[in-house]
Protein backbone atom coordinates (compact mmCIF):
# COMPACT_ATOMS: atom_id res chain seq x y z
CA UNK A 1 0.00 0.00 0.00
CA UNK A 2 1.35 3.44 -0.91
CA UNK A 3 1.93 5.80 2.01
CA UNK A 4 0.60 9.30 1.60
CA UNK A 5 0.99 12.44 3.65
CA UNK A 6 -1.48 15.24 3.07
CA UNK A 7 -0.14 18.59 1.98
CA UNK A 8 -0.29 21.37 4.58
CA UNK A 9 -3.21 23.03 2.87
CA UNK A 10 -5.55 20.03 3.04
CA UNK A 11 -6.82 20.67 6.54
CA UNK A 12 -6.19 23.20 9.25
CA UNK A 13 -5.07 22.03 12.68
CA UNK A 14 -8.02 21.51 14.98
CA UNK A 15 -8.26 24.34 17.51
CA UNK A 16 -7.41 22.96 20.92
CA UNK A 17 -6.24 19.67 19.40
CA UNK A 18 -2.87 18.00 19.65
CA UNK A 19 -0.16 18.86 17.14
CA UNK A 20 2.31 16.24 18.37
CA UNK A 21 2.60 13.64 21.07
CA UNK A 22 5.11 11.12 22.31
CA UNK A 23 3.85 8.01 24.08
CA UNK A 24 6.17 5.96 26.34
CA UNK A 25 9.09 7.01 24.16
CA UNK A 26 12.38 5.17 24.65
CA UNK A 27 15.57 5.98 22.76
CA UNK A 28 18.64 3.81 23.33
CA UNK A 29 22.12 4.39 21.95
CA UNK A 30 24.87 1.75 21.98
CA UNK A 31 24.74 -1.64 23.67
CA UNK A 32 26.22 -3.52 26.58
CA UNK A 33 28.56 -1.45 28.71
CA UNK A 34 28.15 1.56 26.38
CA UNK A 35 24.33 1.52 26.38
CA UNK A 36 22.69 4.88 27.06
CA UNK A 37 18.93 5.39 27.53
CA UNK A 38 18.62 8.96 26.27
CA UNK A 39 14.82 8.79 26.64
CA UNK A 40 13.31 6.46 29.21
CA UNK A 41 9.54 6.18 28.85
CA UNK A 42 8.68 9.80 27.98
CA UNK A 43 5.03 10.74 27.44
CA UNK A 44 4.01 14.30 26.54
CA UNK A 45 1.55 16.21 24.37
CA UNK A 46 2.01 19.47 22.47
CA UNK A 47 -1.21 21.33 21.73
CA UNK A 48 -1.96 23.24 18.55
CA UNK A 49 -1.00 26.88 18.89
CA UNK A 50 1.17 26.33 21.97
CA UNK A 51 4.77 27.38 22.65
CA UNK A 52 6.61 24.77 24.73
CA UNK A 53 10.17 25.02 26.03
CA UNK A 54 12.22 21.98 27.02
CA UNK A 55 14.98 22.40 29.59
CA UNK A 56 17.38 20.13 31.45
CA UNK A 57 21.07 19.58 32.16
CA UNK A 58 23.48 18.35 29.53
CA UNK A 59 22.73 14.71 28.76
CA UNK A 60 19.16 14.89 30.06
CA UNK A 61 17.70 13.90 26.68
CA UNK A 62 16.18 17.21 25.62
CA UNK A 63 17.75 17.35 22.13
CA UNK A 64 17.01 13.66 21.60
CA UNK A 65 13.38 14.33 22.49
CA UNK A 66 13.23 17.16 19.97
CA UNK A 67 14.86 15.09 17.21
CA UNK A 68 12.49 12.16 17.80
CA UNK A 69 9.44 14.44 17.83
CA UNK A 70 10.61 15.98 14.56
CA UNK A 71 11.26 12.64 12.88
CA UNK A 72 14.99 13.26 12.58
CA UNK A 73 15.59 10.17 14.70
CA UNK A 74 13.39 7.13 15.30
CA UNK A 75 12.46 5.87 18.75
CA UNK A 76 13.75 2.52 19.96
CA UNK A 77 10.24 1.88 21.29
CA UNK A 78 7.08 3.87 21.89
CA UNK A 79 5.26 6.22 19.52
CA UNK A 80 5.55 9.71 18.11
CA UNK A 81 2.49 11.12 16.35
CA UNK A 82 2.30 14.35 14.36
CA UNK A 83 -1.24 15.45 13.61
CA UNK A 84 -2.32 11.86 14.27
CA UNK A 85 0.27 10.29 11.93
CA UNK A 86 2.39 7.61 13.61
CA UNK A 87 5.96 8.33 12.53
CA UNK A 88 7.01 4.78 13.35
CA UNK A 89 4.75 3.49 10.56
CA UNK A 90 6.26 5.72 7.86
CA UNK A 91 8.96 4.62 5.45
CA UNK A 92 11.81 6.98 4.68
CA UNK A 93 10.17 8.68 1.68
CA UNK A 94 6.92 9.37 3.53
CA UNK A 95 8.87 10.58 6.56
CA UNK A 96 10.82 13.01 4.39
CA UNK A 97 7.58 14.32 2.86
CA UNK A 98 5.96 14.80 6.26
CA UNK A 99 8.97 16.71 7.61
CA UNK A 100 9.13 18.88 4.49
CA UNK A 101 5.46 19.84 4.49
CA UNK A 102 4.39 19.84 8.13
CA UNK A 103 7.51 20.64 10.12
CA UNK A 104 9.94 23.55 10.28
CA UNK A 105 13.38 23.48 11.93
CA UNK A 106 15.53 26.18 13.51
CA UNK A 107 18.99 25.14 14.69
CA UNK A 108 21.69 26.86 16.73
CA UNK A 109 24.17 26.53 13.84
CA UNK A 110 21.71 28.05 11.28
CA UNK A 111 22.51 25.31 8.68
CA UNK A 112 22.29 27.73 5.77
CA UNK A 113 23.72 26.77 2.36
CA UNK A 114 26.76 29.07 1.91
CA UNK A 115 26.51 29.26 -1.90
CA UNK A 116 22.86 30.41 -1.84
CA UNK A 117 21.69 33.92 -1.03
CA UNK A 118 19.17 34.65 1.71
CA UNK A 119 16.14 34.39 -0.54
CA UNK A 120 17.30 31.10 -2.02
CA UNK A 121 17.95 29.71 1.47
CA UNK A 122 14.48 30.72 2.66
CA UNK A 123 12.66 29.07 -0.24
CA UNK A 124 14.94 25.99 -0.31
CA UNK A 125 12.29 23.60 1.17
CA UNK A 126 9.87 24.67 -1.56
CA UNK A 127 12.54 24.37 -4.25
CA UNK A 128 13.29 20.81 -3.13
CA UNK A 129 9.58 20.02 -3.26
CA UNK A 130 9.21 21.53 -6.75
CA UNK A 131 6.85 24.23 -5.48
CA UNK A 132 6.79 27.99 -5.88
CA UNK A 133 6.49 30.25 -2.83
CA UNK A 134 3.23 32.01 -2.06
CA UNK A 135 4.25 35.59 -2.86
CA UNK A 136 2.02 37.24 -0.26
CA UNK A 137 3.15 34.85 2.48
CA UNK A 138 6.81 35.23 1.52
CA UNK A 139 6.57 39.04 1.54
CA UNK A 140 4.80 39.02 4.90
CA UNK A 141 7.37 36.66 6.36
CA UNK A 142 10.35 38.67 5.11
CA UNK A 143 8.79 41.90 6.39
CA UNK A 144 8.09 40.42 9.83
CA UNK A 145 11.63 39.08 10.07
CA UNK A 146 13.11 42.41 8.95
CA UNK A 147 15.39 40.98 6.26
CA UNK A 148 13.84 42.44 3.11
CA UNK A 149 17.01 44.37 2.30
CA UNK A 150 19.29 41.35 2.77
CA UNK A 151 17.70 38.84 0.41
CA UNK A 152 20.52 38.97 -2.17
CA UNK A 153 23.26 38.52 0.42
CA UNK A 154 24.94 35.18 1.06
CA UNK A 155 25.30 33.87 4.65
CA UNK A 156 28.93 35.05 4.89
CA UNK A 157 27.68 38.61 4.28
CA UNK A 158 25.12 38.47 7.10
CA UNK A 159 25.45 38.90 10.86
CA UNK A 160 24.62 36.01 13.17
CA UNK A 161 21.24 37.52 13.96
CA UNK A 162 20.45 38.02 10.28
CA UNK A 163 21.47 34.44 9.49
CA UNK A 164 19.19 33.13 12.22
CA UNK A 165 16.30 35.23 10.88
CA UNK A 166 16.91 33.70 7.44
CA UNK A 167 16.87 30.26 9.08
CA UNK A 168 13.58 31.20 10.76
CA UNK A 169 12.17 32.24 7.39
CA UNK A 170 13.21 28.89 5.91
CA UNK A 171 11.46 27.11 8.80
CA UNK A 172 8.23 29.04 8.24
CA UNK A 173 8.06 29.40 4.46
CA UNK A 174 6.07 26.18 4.01
CA UNK A 175 3.61 27.38 6.68
CA UNK A 176 4.22 24.28 8.83
CA UNK A 177 1.94 23.43 11.72
CA UNK A 178 4.96 22.55 13.87
CA UNK A 179 8.23 24.42 14.38
CA UNK A 180 11.08 22.76 16.28
CA UNK A 181 13.96 24.90 17.55
CA UNK A 182 17.15 23.45 19.06
CA UNK A 183 19.02 26.10 21.11
CA UNK A 184 18.14 28.73 18.45
CA UNK A 185 19.58 31.66 20.43
CA UNK A 186 22.79 29.94 21.48
CA UNK A 187 25.03 31.81 19.02
CA UNK A 188 23.25 35.18 19.20
CA UNK A 189 23.91 38.36 21.13
CA UNK A 190 21.22 39.41 23.61
CA UNK A 191 19.42 41.80 21.25
CA UNK A 192 19.32 39.32 18.36
CA UNK A 193 18.20 36.60 20.76
CA UNK A 194 15.34 38.79 21.99
CA UNK A 195 14.29 39.57 18.42
CA UNK A 196 14.21 35.87 17.52
CA UNK A 197 12.27 34.89 20.65
CA UNK A 198 9.70 37.59 19.95
CA UNK A 199 9.35 36.33 16.40
CA UNK A 200 8.87 32.78 17.65
CA UNK A 201 6.25 34.01 20.09
CA UNK A 202 4.53 35.79 17.19
CA UNK A 203 4.37 32.60 15.13
CA UNK A 204 2.19 31.18 17.90
CA UNK A 205 0.12 34.26 18.71
CA UNK A 206 -0.35 35.57 15.18
CA UNK A 207 -0.18 32.49 12.95
CA UNK A 208 -1.34 29.80 15.37
CA UNK A 209 1.66 27.57 14.85
CA UNK A 210 3.03 25.16 17.44
CA UNK A 211 6.59 25.76 18.63
CA UNK A 212 8.75 23.34 20.64
CA UNK A 213 12.10 24.83 21.68
CA UNK A 214 15.04 23.27 23.50
CA UNK A 215 16.94 25.87 25.51
CA UNK A 216 19.23 26.21 28.51
CA UNK A 217 18.29 29.87 29.02
CA UNK A 218 15.62 30.78 31.61
CA UNK A 219 14.88 34.11 29.94
CA UNK A 220 14.35 32.42 26.60
CA UNK A 221 12.12 29.75 28.13
CA UNK A 222 9.98 32.47 29.75
CA UNK A 223 8.58 33.30 26.29
CA UNK A 224 6.90 29.89 26.24
CA UNK A 225 3.44 28.91 27.48
CA UNK A 226 4.97 26.10 29.53
CA UNK A 227 8.32 24.50 30.29
CA UNK A 228 9.05 20.76 30.45
CA UNK A 229 12.06 19.79 32.58
CA UNK A 230 14.00 16.64 31.71
CA UNK A 231 16.50 14.70 33.79
CA UNK A 232 18.07 11.34 32.93
CA UNK A 233 15.63 10.77 30.07
CA UNK A 234 12.51 11.46 32.16
CA UNK A 235 10.14 14.43 32.32
CA UNK A 236 10.42 15.42 35.97
CA UNK A 237 8.41 18.64 36.08
CA UNK A 238 6.04 20.77 33.99
CA UNK A 239 5.78 24.49 34.67
CA UNK A 240 2.82 26.40 33.17
CA UNK A 241 2.87 30.17 32.54
CA UNK A 242 6.60 30.40 33.31
CA UNK A 243 8.59 33.48 34.24
CA UNK A 244 12.36 33.75 34.50
CA UNK A 245 12.07 33.69 38.30
CA UNK A 246 9.83 30.61 38.49
CA UNK A 247 12.03 28.80 35.97
CA UNK A 248 15.19 29.51 37.97
CA UNK A 249 13.42 28.49 41.18
CA UNK A 250 12.36 25.18 39.59
CA UNK A 251 15.91 24.57 38.31
CA UNK A 252 17.24 25.11 41.85
CA UNK A 253 14.63 22.76 43.33
CA UNK A 254 15.42 20.02 40.83
CA UNK A 255 19.12 20.43 41.48
CA UNK A 256 18.75 19.84 45.23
Amino acid sequence: MTETVASPGVREPEAGGTAARILDGVKVYGSGATLVRALDGVTAEFANGEFSAVMGPSGSGKSTLLHCLAGLERLTSGQVLIDGVDLGQLKDKAMTLLRRERVGFVFQSYNLVPTLDARENIVLPLTLAGRKPDRDWFDSLVSTLGIGDRLRHRPSELSGGQQQRVAMGRALVTRPALVFADEPTGNLDSRSATDLLEQMRATVDTWGQTVVMVTHDARGASYADRVLFLADGHIVRELPAPSSDTILETVRELGD
